[in-house]
């Protein structure tokens, strides 16, 4: 009852509640992103969505136009303090997680909860073992319970099967556990980075 109905209504109803909060936010971001290099606001990134359906996730570009992909050993995104391709503004917008907070639009949308697994990349959809292919039963999430427990301070397999796990306990209880625990995490700024 909760994961099916109750769960995607609250979603929904709280992402446009807090709209005209964000839209204030949102501008200011707007603003600063294109003041400091003159480029595009968003980032829009393909992403594996519930029932591995293909989707684009919003973004506050955080790194410079045009900047390489560069990823490491298992598979994950390059993410570390000294990152070049990362603008300044760029760089305050991920420790304070800014930069995610576009993807309220893809809740609206009906694309991603508010909790739920991270969204993967496209392309690492033929990379998923079995034990870890669960993950795409649920919605991904805005934030969820790796990033609010772990964020970046474990691998892409580990964040997998704990992803999966979530799916297939996902509970009114888990998910205020997830809420409260992600803004213990973005205010204490723990785990930002990989390297």
């Amino acid at each position: 009852m909760y994961k099916n109905f109750i769960k995607p209504i609250c979603d929904r109803f709280i992402a446009l509640m807090t709209l005209p909060f964000f839209c204030i936010i949102w501008f200011c971001v707007a603003i600063a992103i294109k003041l400091e290099d003159g480029g595009p606001v968003f980032y829009m990134a393909e992403r594996i969505g519930k029932n591995s359906k293909k989707f684009r996730m919003y973004k506050f570009r955080s790194m410079k136009v045009g900047a390489e992909n560069i990823t490491n050993l298992d598979g994950s995104t390059y993410n570390a303090k000294d990152d070049p391709r990362v603008t300044k503004v760029g760089k305050f917008l991920r420790e304070t997680s800014l930069d995610e907070t576009a993807q309220i639009l893809n809740i609206l949308k009906g694309e991603m909860s508010l909790i739920g697994p991270r969204a993967s990349g496209w392309t690492a959809l033929d990379s998923y073992q079995l034990d870890e292919v669960d993950k795409m039963k649920v919605q991904p999430g805005l934030t969820g319970y790796t990033q609010a427990f772990y964020r970046n301070s474990i691998g892409v397999r580990e964040k997998r099967v704990k992803d999966a796990w979530y799916a297939n306990n996902v509970s009114f209880r888990l998910d205020m556990k997830i809420f409260f625990k992600t803004i213990i995490t973005v205010l204490k700024h723990d785990n930002v980075y990989t390297n």
